[in-house]
C-alpha cells in the first residue's frame, strides 16, 4: 500500500525500527483487531491500537458510561456519562487517528453471536470484567482458530497471556468458571485506576506484535504483577491434551452463556487468574 506523506510523518518512529519499518507498518495498516470491553482495559488498547494505525477496530460493548468508570477508563470523558460506550470509544479513535475504521457493536457478546462477530478478524483482545465473559472469548477463539490476548485487573493485581492456535488456552489453566458471587468483584474490591493502562498497554503491544511478526508472544506464559510491590513474574504454561476445548478429544464444541455477574473477577494469581 502507498502511505501518503503525512501518514509517513505520524507513522515514522514506526518506519524507523528496524523490525518494522514500512513493511511492518503496512501489516499495522491492513490489520484488524477486535477489542472487547470498552472498559479499563480495552480503552488504553483502542488508544494504542488506534495511534499505531491499526486499519480496522472493531469495539463491542453493550455498556453505557457511568461516571464511576471515568477514574480507569481514560477514553471516557465526563460529558460522555451514560452515552454507549462504543461510541465514545469510536469518536476518540477518530479523533486520534481519522485513518482507522471503527466498527461498534453496542450488545453483549453471547454464543449466539461470537463466532460470527470475530471470524473478520486477525486478533482478539479480551478487555472484560467476568468470568462468563472471558471463557466465551476463549472458547469462541479457539473453535474459532482465533488468536486472543486475555487481561485481567483487580486491586493492585494484574495478568495476562496470550493465546494462538496449537498455544495453552485459558482453559488450559482453568477448566470452569468459578460458581456466580464466589469471588469478589470489582466494585466489591475496589481497582487502581492506572493498574489498567499498565495492562491495556501490554495487550496492545501483543496485538501489534502479532500483526507485524515481531518479537515474542506471551504463548504459553502468563505475565503477572502487582503494582504495590512493582514486581512482575512469568509463569510458564502448557497446552493441556485434556483440554475440554482445545484437547485432543474435546467435550465443549459449542459455545456456553454462563450465568453473568458483573465484573467478576479474581485476584488471586496463584489459583484463578481471571481478571
Amino acid at each position: 500500500m502507498d502511505f501518503t506523506e503525512e501518514q509517513i510523518h505520524r507513522y515514522s518512529r514506526h518506519i524507523l525500527l528496524q523490525d518494522v519499518g514500512v513493511e511492518g507498518q503496512e501489516k499495522i495498516s491492513k490489520g484488524k483487531v477486535l477489542i472487547a470491553g470498552a472498559g479499563g482495559l480495552g480503552a488504553p488498547v483502542a488508544f494504542y491500537l488506534a495511534a499505531a494505525g491499526v486499519g480496522t477496530i472493531g469495539v463491542i460493548d453493550g455498556d453505557t458510561v457511568d461516571l464511576s468508570n471515568l477514574q480507569r477508563q481514560i477514553i471516557h470523558f465526563t460529558q460522555d456519562v451514560d452515552k454507549p460506550k462504543v461510541l465514545s470509544t469510536k469518536e476518540k479513535i477518530n479523533l486520534l487517528n481519522p485513518d482507522v475504521n471503527v466498527i461498534t457493536y453496542h450488545t453483549l457478546l453471547t454464543s449466539e453471536n461470537a463466532l460470527e462477530i470475530i471470524k473478520d478478524y486477525d486478533f482478539i483482545v479480551d478487555g472484560t470484567d467476568n468470568f462468563p465473559a472471558k471463557f466465551l472469548i476463549n472458547d469462541a477463539c479457539v473453535i474459532g482458530g482465533k488468536p486472543f490476548s486475555h487481561g485481567g485487573i483487580l486491586r493492585f493485581d494484574g495478568q495476562t497471556l496470550t493465546h494462538v492456535p496449537g498455544s495453552a488456552c485459558y482453559r488450559c489453566l482453568f477448566h470452569s468458571p468459578p460458581p456466580p458471587n464466589a469471588v469478589p468483584t470489582c466494585s466489591q474490591a475496589g481497582v487502581l485506576g492506572a493498574i489498567a493502562g499498565m495492562l491495556g498497554t501490554i495487550q496492545a503491544t501483543e496485538a501489534l506484535k502479532y500483526l507485524t511478526g515481531v518479537g515474542e508472544l506471551l504463548t504459553n506464559r502468563l505475565l503477572a504483577f502487582n503494582a504495590k510491590t512493582m514486581t512482575f513474574r512469568t509463569i510458564k504454561t502448557k497446552r493441556s491434551d485434556k483440554c475440554p476445548v482445545c484437547g485432543s478429544h474435546p467435550a465443549i464444541t459449542e459455545l456456553i452463556d454462563y450465568e453473568q455477574a458483573v465484573c467478576d473477577i479474581s485476584n488471586r494469581i496463584k489459583g484463578r487468574p481471571n481478571m
